[in-house]
């Protein structure tokens, strides 16, 4: 899994700071977890930002990490760009 904040042209990370621009919230992150096949919309809108709460669509899964906004999801193994044109997550800048 790899580090997050700030990235720069010697060190790859994960932004720490996204946001989504569809629902303007917070992304969350969840170190080892990843979502299970049934998350949807109203379940991460009646779920977010309370850990304890989305926990019951958390898998735990060495090396992944779960992120999530109010209105999406996503579970990452590996350093990935955001290129699906669904995802409306931005920076939030450092």
């Amino acid at each position: 899994m790899c580090s997050q904040g700030m990235a720069s042209s010697l060190s790859k990370k994960a932004c720490d700071r996204l946001r989504c621009t569809s629902c303007d919230f917070k992304v969350y992150s969840f170190d080892n977890f990843q979502w299970d096949s049934n998350t949807d919309y109203l379940f991460l809108r009646n779920n977010v930002p309370d850990f304890h709460r989305l926990k019951s669509n958390l898998i735990p899964a060495k090396g992944y990490r779960g992120y999530c906004c109010q209105c999406s999801h996503r579970s990452i193994l590996e350093l990935t760009k955001l290129e699906d044109p669904n995802l409306k997550w931005v920076c939030g800048k450092h």
